[in-house]
This record gives structure tokens, C-alpha cells and sequence, in this order.
């Protein structure tokens, strides 16, 4: 990994902060920031607070900043992922969105913006794919805060997946290898084959894991088995980048005891994170209207703020963090 090493970057138009040394995946105390109608949007992407039709750079700045203060000081994060597709980056829409980067970074966050194929799987234009990543790459490969999550859960690919993320770091050589996050096989679910491939050597490994892929698992064990498995010795190179369980249901995570399939993932997959030293993004931090969400967000008023949604589960994510 590249982790504590400073690169010097190039100059570009974005916000700039090569001073700060590359940070590597343990580092990540992550959440998602996601669109209220998930991220596989067709069309503009407006995460849970904006909106795309009224909001500019200064108003954006402004949500982001109360949102990301909460995310600091209720959550103790300290990076976020955010989405990004194709319509977002290409018009006049991306003046604006931006500003969460650039207001995450001014806080000293680690940002991750992570590319949404909103079906399939797949970009539908591979040019229009690599053009967008050309005009966030330009903006932003000369700050060490931000991270270029090449495809989520690339599903659509199968076994060309990695040829296709290899052919993304050929046409971006000059982004610091510790700053690129390569997704595991099929919905991120196992990281081993892009682990084994040295065309990836020095970036970052990121994996999925969720309990309704399995929902009759009912033991801590088999939560445990499957992620080592799908982490195999690649752990120290790897970040969670989703990962979660209902939140607003009232179930206590505290609880140590099999029998329930979500509590036994959330136990069992947090230990395993704790016990590897991983970072972790839990999905999500914020997203409207999501059972799953860490957080609500206040209706009115200003400043924006946040309510925590199951005190429990918070606990499991700060014990995974190492907190």
C-alpha cells in the first residue's frame, strides 16, 4: 500500500492538498451519503438533503457542512462515500454537487466518490464512462484526501471485471495507486480474485457484505466463515465499503446471542472488521426514508441536523471502527 506516503500530485482546478500523506483502507471510519432513491439513478444523483433543481455551490456547501459536522461529532466519522454517474459529472449539475467534496476535504475527511451504473451492472457508454472519470480525476487527483472507487459492485462484467478496472488504471497511471479502490468480483462479494491479480498491486481491495443475502443465517459462525472467506489473506489491503442491518426497527445489536439473522451479521461481521483492524463504510450514514440509515435528518430549520436512529448499532459500527 501506499498509505503514509505523500504523494506530490499534479496542479489542477480542484481543491488541492498533496500535503496530506495517502491514508490506507484502516483508516476509513466511513458512512455513505446516498440519494433517497438509492444510487442507480437515471439522471442526476441528489444525495439525501439536496436537491438538483434548486441547490448551487453555496447552499451545497452549507447542507454539507451541518451534514458532515453531524457525521463528525455523532457518528465519530471520518470519511464519506458519495455516488457519482455519468449525467452528475457531465453537465452543470457537477458545479454544484461538487461542493460536498470540497467541504468534506475542508473538514480534513476522507471523501470516496464511487461510480453507480444505475442497471446492469455496467456503464451503457464505456467513452461517456471514462469521460466522467476524466473530469473528476482532473479535479481531484492532486488531493491526498480523496479517494476514485472505480465501479460499485460491477456485477455486469462477471470475469472481465478484471481486465476492465486494470484498462481504468492504464488510462489513469497518474493517480497515486494508494487512492484507487478496486471492487471485488460481482457485487463486491469477494475480493480474492482481484487480491491475487498483481495488476492491482498497491490499491485498495473493497468488499460487500450484507445479512439479506442470507437471510437464514442465523449464527454469528457462518456470518464470520463467509467474510473471512471472501476476505481470504487480503484483510490488511481491504475496505468494507457496505455494510448494514435495520436500524429503525428497534433491534438491540448489544445483545450477544444467535438466533436472529440480522444481529448475528451485525455481530459477527463488525468482529471480524475489529479483529482485522479494517475501515469500514456502513450503508448508510444518511439516506431518506431507509430503514437501514445511522441517522435521520431533521425536517426543517437551520442549521441541518441529525438524530441517531439505534444507539446499538452505532456501538457495533464504532467497535468495528476500533473506537
Amino acid at each position: 500500500m501506499d498509505a503514509g506516503v505523500a504523494d506530490a500530485g499534479v496542479a489542477d482546478a480542484g481543491v488541492t492538498d498533496a500535503g496530506v500523506a495517502i491514508q490506507g483502507p484502516q483508516t476509513f471510519h466511513c458512512v455513505n451519503w446516498a440519494d433517497p432513491r438509492d444510487n442507480f439513478v437515471n439522471g442526476l444523483l441528489a444525495l439525501s438533503g439536496l436537491s438538483s433543481s434548486s441547490d448551487t455551490y453555496a447552499t451545497v456547501q452549507t447542507k454539507a457542512g451541518d451534514i458532515l459536522s453531524e457525521f463528525q461529532t455523532k457518528l465519530k466519522a471520518n470519511a464519506v462515500r458519495i455516488p457519482i454517474n455519468e449525467p452528475t459529472v457531465s453537465g452543470t449539475w457537477w458545479n454544484a454537487y461538487k461542493a460536498v467534496i470540497d467541504t468534506a476535504v475542508g473538514k480534513g475527511m476522507k471523501v470516496i466518490v464511487a461510480y453507480w451504473a444505475y442497471q446492469n451492472g455496467k456503464p451503457d457508454d464505456a467513452a461517456a464512462f471514462k469521460s466522467m472519470w476524466q473530469v473528476v480525476v482532473s479535479a481531484y487527483q492532486s488531493n491526498n484526501l480523496v479517494y476514485f472507487d472505480i465501479h460499485n459492485e460491477p456485477y455486469g462484467y462477471a470475469s472481465a471485471w478484471n481486465d476492465t478496472a486494470a484498462q481504468w488504471l492504464a488510462d489513469f497511471s497518474t493517480v497515486p495507486r494508494g487512492r484507487v479502490i478496486v471492487a471485488g468480483t460481482g457485487y463486491d462479494d469477494n475480493v480474492v480474485p482481484v487480491g491475487s491479480d498483481s495488476r492491482f498491486a498497491g490499491c485498495i481491495l473493497q468488499l460487500h457484505i450484507y445479512g439479506f443475502w442470507h437471510d437464514t443465517w442465523t449464527t454469528q459462525k457462518q456470518w464470520s466463515d463467509s467474510m473471512t472467506t471472501a476476505l481470504g489473506s487480503y484483510s490488511a489491503r481491504t475496505l468494507v465499503g457496505e455494510w448494514g442491518a435495520p436500524m429503525t426497527t428497534g433491534a438491540d445489536y448489544s445483545v450477544n446471542t444467535d438466533g436472529d439473522a440480522f444481529r448475528s451479521y451485525v455481530r459477527a461481521v463488525s468482529d471480524v472488521m475489529h479483529n482485522a483492524g479494517m475501515g469500514s463504510c456502513y450503508w448508510p450514514g444518511l439516506r431518506n426514508d431507509d430503514s437501514y440509515s445511522m441517522t435521520t435528518l431533521s425536517t426543517g430549520g437551520s442549521p441541518l441536523t441529525l438524530t441517531v436512529t439505534n444507539a446499538s448499532g452505532l456501538g457495533r459500527l464504532q467497535w468495528a471502527w476500533q473506537l
